[in-house]
């Protein structure tokens, strides 16, 4: 079985299917996970755990965990708190069909369930206790006000005035970068991989994080509704500054191409078979949506 078939059968059984009560939760919950998406987190996942010699099993649950934490952060991203969006993965976003109030309540729902699958019995079973606690402290960590959703705030601050390039990679490093991070970080950590090791993930993990970012803001110019299977446009219409607002479209594709490079790069200190990450940050640097 391939990781992606095995990645979404997983996901998709975690669900709560039998809780007749809250219906419309537990379908808003798997309207946002089942909309589709690359699956880049919860790949990274078990691309490292196998890279370092783990059980890519083992790492599995962890996998699935944060693929919920990045569905959460889209369902309050389309809220009209946040950036009101109507369309996601070319569909309705969450809210549009299940009304804000449930939206809301499923991504916390989604939220409160990684953590639940990251610490459970048969997850401290076959992963170890001390790699679900290291695991669940990464998850943490870059998810919260150090991580994505402080990074969600400073992108909130940013809208209806120019902000400089620090505070933009500042803010993308976070709300894009620290889940990518969390990703690469975790399935070290399941393989029990040594602290260079670790640090040269994260390396890969904060260049392809920042590239997927400068990407995004390429197509948000570029591409067309259908295409990205989202609103384009949008951040302009918000203000936002962004990295092709800031440098122009021929110095972001540059800098695409460089930190691609320094990612693959960081991957010469793992002694395994690095091509599919390789293949990995090469299509996404190239990808259009």
């Amino acid at each position: 079985m391939n990781d992606l078939k095995m990645i979404e059968q997983a996901l998709y059984a975690y669900v709560p299917s039998d809780y007749e009560y809250a219906k419309a939760l537990t379908d808003s919950m798997s309207y946002s996970l089942e909309a589709g998406g690359k699956r880049i987190r919860p790949r990274l996942v078990l691309e490292f755990a196998r890279l370092c010699g783990g059980d890519e099993k083992a790492a599995l649950p962890f996998a699935c965990a944060l693929e919920m934490i990045h569905t959460f952060s889209l369902i309050h991203d389309d809220l009209p708190c946040m950036d009101d969006d109507d369309m996601r993965r070319g569909k309705p976003s969450n809210h549009k069909v299940f009304g804000e109030d449930i939206a809301l309540l499923a991504g916390d729902a989604l939220l409160s369930l990684a953590f639940e699958i990251a610490s459970a019995p048969e997850t401290v079973k076959n992963a170890g206790a001390e790699v679900c606690v290291r695991c669940v402290n990464i998850l943490s960590a870059y998810c919260g006000a150090t991580g994505m959703i402080g990074g969600q705030v400073i992108d909130l601050e940013n809208e209806n005035k120019i902000a400089d390039l620090d505070s933009v990679t500042e803010c993308n490093r976070k709300k894009t970068g620290a889940l990518i991070k969390a990703a690469c970080e975790m399935g070290c950590v399941c393989a029990g991989a040594d602290k260079k090791q670790i640090a040269a993930a994260r390396l890969f993990a904060e260049n392809i994080g920042i590239a997927f970012q400068i990407v995004d803001d390429i197509l948000d110019v570029t591409s067309t509704d259908e295409e990205l299977g989202k609103p384009v446009g949008s951040d302009e219409e918000n203000n936002k500054s962004t990295y092709v607002s800031l440098l122009g479209i021929e110095e972001c594709k540059r800098r695409v191409d460089k930190l691609t490079g320094e990612a693959i790069e960081a991957l010469e200190l793992f002694n395994g078979d690095t091509s599919s990450l390789k293949e990995l940050a090469l299509s996404l640097s190239k990808r259009t949506n």
